[in-house]
């Protein structure tokens, strides 16, 4: 079971997937430019100026992404993770108004409010330009996603309630998928016997 998780600045992402991983006994998969601005020494704006100039940063950040995902049972929360990650098994968009994301943006990274909803307004323009132009991927277009969810009605573990609710609808958890394998191989042994005994 894969699940992707996406959302602009704000939406949820990573305390979502969080809970959705714990529900559904998944591990996280979220490399973020901000580990990456900080380990260069540079604030998360002036690594997204670089990226805007030097299009093998998101490349090579997404080929690490797409590798690290195909290991399997995983929830991706990375922007770009629901495109990346072909054959994902959900792909979920979290939308919540901008005055919200501001909200929370403020709150976590300790901001006043107007520098939060410009911080944001900033970093959702630089991410649709850059992915566009990257890759001809339209982050606002949703259409083959399998959920959109607006977060200003539900906290990250009711979110998270829905995702794996639809997680179990289409018969996938890790669990599920582990003893699946088990059985697979127990049942190989017994064949491998009985061909010997033969």
């Amino acid at each position: 079971m894969i699940i992707c998780i996406s959302g602009l600045s704000g939406s949820g992402k990573n305390s979502v997937g969080e809970e959705v991983a714990k529900l559904l006994s998944l591990r996280v998969v979220n490399p973020t430019f901000k580990t990456i601005a900080a380990k260069q020494k540079m604030s998360l704006m002036e690594f997204h100026r670089k990226a805007e100039k030097e299009h093998s940063i998101d490349k090579h950040f997404d080929a690490h992404l797409v590798a690290e995902a195909r290991n399997g049972n995983c929830v991706v929360t990375t922007w770009l993770g629901p495109w990346m990650v072909k054959g994902a098994d959900i792909r979920v968009w979290l939308y919540a108004p901008r005055d919200v994301r501001a909200k929370r943006v403020a709150g976590r990274d300790n901001m006043s409010p107007e520098q939060a909803l410009a911080h944001i307004s900033d970093r959702d323009e630089s991410n649709h330009h850059r992915y566009n132009e990257v890759y001809k991927i339209n982050i606002y277009d949703h259409s083959g996603f399998e959920l959109v969810i607006n977060t200003e009605k539900f906290v990250p573990a009711q979110t998270a309630q829905i995702i794996a609710a639809a997680a179990h609808a289409l018969g996938g958890t890790a669990k599920k998928a582990v003893a699946g394998k088990k059985v697979a191989k127990a049942a190989k042994k017994k064949t491998k016997k009985r061909g010997k005994k033969r």
